[in-house]
């Protein structure tokens, strides 16, 4: 039976997973996943992600890219509600596109957009903020947070400000959208940050370093610093991994079938 590329917008909460990708021990996304597409499909389905979230990282917007038979093209609805009947209730299928050949989750992706939020008041420490954010639990500057993310808008070289050792052919990230913001409900505060590519937990490096200057435990000019050094030594601790969301990827237009 002819099959087809499709897309998959999912949402999780990453705090009983050990990351998107399938690992030898622990419970996976990915795994979670290719399970359901294999019980739906009767044969082993690969389930490509466009970002390989870490431990206790969350996603709004996590793009899944699987091919399973054409048949599905005319009503992906039902595609959508056959994966969700099937997948655990921390995984969850927003919608399902057709897409033409070529397409890859990861590799087609122009663009990738993350949030994080910390809590500034002592509510944080509820059960039930805790694991959605950074109980930080005392206030930051907004406008020394929102001078820092200016820096970091254009391309730059984050090897300062990502983890050691990642296997990348290059450090270089072109970022489009850098800005802190109040959270809605005037509990903390929110950091947005989009761009082409992102290294491994950078958006978390980042942020740690910038609470710490917001904080007075470092100076802002020490972010010019940390974009051009060549390893991660002189870098502020990284956010804790609960804060962080995976909100949207983005890819051409031309890129998505018709139904």
């Amino acid at each position: 039976m002819t099959s087809r590329p499709y897309l998959a917008v999912i949402h999780y909460d990453g705090g009983q997973f050990v990351g998107w990708q399938r690992q030898a021990t622990g419970r996976t996304v990915q795994a979670e996943v290719e399970a359901v597409l294999a019980r739906l499909t009767g044969r082993r389905t690969t389930a490509t992600g466009a970002g390989r979230t870490d431990s206790g990282v969350h996603a709004l917007g996590q793009g899944v890219g699987f091919s399973v038979a054409a048949k599905w093209t005319a009503d992906t609805e039902s595609l959508r509600r056959a994966l969700n009947a099937l997948l655990p209730r921390d995984i969850w299928v927003e919608r399902v596109d057709p897409m033409r050949p070529g397409f890859h989750a990861r590799n087609s992706a122009m663009a990738r957009r993350y949030r994080y939020v910390i809590g500034t008041d002592d509510g944080g420490r509820s059960p039930f903020r805790r694991p959605y954010e950074w109980a930080l639990c005392r206030p930051l500057d907004l406008g020394v947070l929102a001078a820092a993310a200016t820096t970091l808008v254009g391309e730059h070289e984050f090897r300062g400000l990502a983890a050691a050792g990642a296997a990348t052919p290059h450090y270089r990230c072109r970022v489009a959208l850098a800005e802190w913001a109040p959270r809605a409900d005037g509990a903390g505060v929110m950091f947005t940050i989009e761009a082409d590519r992102f290294l491994h937990r950078m958006v978390r490096f980042l942020v740690g370093a910038m609470v710490e200057v917001a904080l007075g435990r470092r100076p802002l000019s020490d972010l010019s610093r940390l974009l051009a050094a060549t390893d991660n030594q002189a870098a502020s601790p990284p956010a804790p991994p609960q804060g962080l969301y995976l909100v949207a990827v983005r890819y051409p237009p031309d890129l998505y079938a018709e139904a």
